[in-house]
């Protein structure tokens, strides 16, 4: 029997939103990504070998093994309404003519770094900088490493001071949500900004 609400029901459509997780070499983009997608993430990783001697910056990462060779792949869903698309960049030199590809159609990306190694984020701020693109910094926290404050991170980065910057652990889901939550919050605050014409 039907009700008295003649209306049909409309289906819900969900928003896809894309976001990316950039940084260095072995800053634990890979890591990241898997550690809050609901789904099995998509990895290109491939074992480095000596054909990578003298090209890949192996410097404070000597046990790593392998390496993102095109982008991870991962996904969250927010709600029935918004889901989140994860595209873990990868950090060599040599690939990055693959983050052009890989920002298009970006809300806003994470740049990973790592205080062994702070430099080697610095072409990602600046990319991200240059093109516009509303990002945070996550300072992944590996064993062992001395732990820096936030603000010696960011006078290190020369970051503009609307810019968040939070320590992280790219291995803990509740810490990588924590970053995601405040890059989507620092994409909402941008995008008004934007709207008003600051």
């Amino acid at each position: 029997m039907a009700s008295g609400n003649s209306e049909p029901r409309r289906a819900l459509t969900a928003t896809a939103v894309k976001l990316l997780i950039a940084g260095g070499f072995g800053v634990g983009k890979t890591t990241m990504v898997g550690s809050v997608s609901e789904v099995p993430p998509l990895r290109t990783e491939e074992v480095i070998t000596t054909a990578s001697e003298g090209v890949d910056d192996l410097s404070g990462v000597e046990q790593k093994t392998t390496t993102t060779v095109a982008l991870d792949f991962g996904r969250i869903t927010i709600n029935p309404e918004l889901i989140l698309y994860l595209f873990g960049t990868p950090g060599q030199d040599r690939f990055w003519f693959m983050w052009d590809e890989l920002a298009e159609g970006a809300l806003g990306a994470v740049v990973l770094a790592d205080t062994r190694r702070l430099e080697s984020c610095f072409a990602a701020v600046d990319f991200f900088e240059r093109r516009g693109l509303p990002f945070i910094v996550g300072v992944n926290c590996f064993d062992g490493a001395y732990r820096y404050g936030t603000e010696e991170v960011r006078a290190a980065l020369d970051l503009d001071p609307d810019v968040p910057l939070l320590l992280c652990d790219a291995r803990e889901r509740e810490s990588t949500k924590q970053v995601l939550t405040i890059l989507m919050e620092h994409v909402m605050k941008y995008n008004d900004l934007a709207v008003a014409g600051y």
